[in-house]
């Protein structure tokens, strides 16, 4: 299951339709980077990157012309080297990319300081996101004052920068049919990883027992990576909210909030479910556990057509402010609480984000200061949580230290939306009767 290359074609073709008239676009891909001396972390590719040529290599650069008669996709890559190739593995080279990914041309990327100023000169716009690599960014002004420095003879340079992410990351928030097909995929795969990990939680064990099996899990279908850093907190831990330590035993009486989804061909999963170590949640844990499941609830009703982005936020707001002062925990009148955002000593963060190559994807949450209205392609996460401080000294001890968060991942239909991430159980009762079979 992957991305056909007819439609890396369409996404270059669309994006070079909004492009200006006698422009390039610059898209480098990500470099390799060093763990420790002669040791490199496992390599992702740049996301814009991939999203334009599902190209998997390093040290690679796109440029995108319209109108260049002899080919308007280029790509520079590293060249066959049968001698590297038998050390790191294989690569496409120049004839590769052509034949393999569709480019139109391509060129060794040592050739990149002698081809590209070339591309670039008589151009008046340059479509590049400056900020994202120092030595990347110096590069390309190199190219613009080199061009620059041949005025006199005749050098045309670029007048002006657009930020490429402008009109990129607009189009990668729609999320095509295929694309939606891989996401599904990811969350049916991190879903049977939530649940090996209640199947296997049971008092004594540590934190890293129940990463590891998801991250088996993860492997044994195809998923080679997280899309994030794990999260599995048991007791107070799952009141921090990033916490990735994943060390310490799991008690009998506490809960285990563990945040974790695969990356898929490229795609992220983002679920959270919180549930209890020893397989029964206590009446204080279920009533807090019950409330965000509520207010997570009521999120995804508001997620459909024309609706705005900030709707799900604010249905969470009113149903735990509402469930946190029938708890006793909050005390004032509903509207006055919300205004005061009182709910935020428990509830600090939002309910959700964009999500898809990234697992905080790229898109505006906003157009022109007023929030978005969700259309169907877009894809985001639902996460209400309450975290009750172990030192939070205004409320009963009985409810300190308990933290509970409840995520999916949630595609915005013509009609509605679907769960993507619907294959792991949710509800208290569901998730006793998982542990209690073991």
């Amino acid at each position: 299951m992957k991305i056909s290359k007819a439609e890396f074609a369409r996404r270059r073709r669309h994006l070079m339709a909004m492009m200006n008239s006698n422009s390039i676009a610059l898209v480098p891909a990500a470099a390799e980077c060093t763990r420790s001396r002669d040791t490199e972390y496992p390599f992702r590719q740049d996301s814009d990157f991939l999203y334009l040529t599902g190209f998997n290599e390093p040290d690679a650069v796109l440029a995108l012309i319209p109108g260049r008669k002899s080919g308007q996709v280029v790509m520079f890559c590293r060249d066959r080297d049968p001698e590297m190739e038998l050390w790191n593995g294989y690569r496409a080279g120049p004839e590769g990319v052509v034949t393999d990914f569709g480019m139109d041309d391509a060129f060794p990327i040592d050739d990149l300081d002698d081809i590209l100023p070339g591309l670039i000169e008589g151009k008046r716009h340059i479509y590049y996101s400056m900020g994202h690599s120092d030595h990347f960014d110096r590069r390309v002004m190199g190219w613009v004052n080199q061009i620059k420095s041949q005025v006199r003879t005749g050098a045309k340079p670029p007048g002006d920068f657009t930020d490429l992410a402008f009109l990129l990351h607009e189009q990668r928030l729609i999320k095509s049919a295929g694309e939606l097909r891989l996401m599904r995929r990811a969350g049916d795969i991190s879903a049977q990883a939530h649940v090996r990990a209640m199947r296997e939680c049971r008092p004594g064990r540590s934190e890293y027992h129940l990463e590891n099996a998801i991250l088996h899990e993860f492997g044994e279908h195809g998923a080679r990576a997280p899309a994030y850093n794990s999260i599995v907190g048991a007791g107070a831990n799952a009141c921090v909210l990033h916490y990735t330590e994943n060390a310490d035993k799991l008690k009998d009486g506490e809960l285990v909030l563990i945040d974790a989804g695969c990356e898929y061909a490229g795609y992220a999963a983002d679920i959270t479910r919180t549930f209890p170590v020893g397989g029964q949640f206590s009446p204080e844990q279920r009533a807090i556990y019950d409330l965000v499941l509520k207010a997570q609830l009521a999120a995804i009703a508001k997620v459909k057509p024309g609706n705005t982005w900030n709707q799900p936020h604010d249905a969470t707001v009113r149903v735990i402010t509402r469930g946190l002062i029938e708890l006793g925990l909050l005390k004032g009148s509903e509207k006055a609480l919300i205004k005061s955002e009182a709910y935020r000593d428990f509830y600090m963060h939002r309910a959700g984000h964009w999500l898809g190559m990234d697992v905080h994807d790229v898109g505006d949450y906003r157009i022109d200061g007023k929030w978005r209205q969700l259309e169907p392609g877009m894809v985001l996460t639902i996460e209400p949580g309450i975290y009750i401080s172990p030192t939070n000294t205004k409320v009963a001890k009985k409810w300190r230290g308990i933290g509970v968060r409840i995520e999916d991942d949630v595609a915005v239909t013509a009609t509605g939306c679907e769960v993507l991430t619907a294959g792991v159980p949710k509800t208290a009762g569901e998730i006793e009767a998982l542990m209690a079979i073991g």
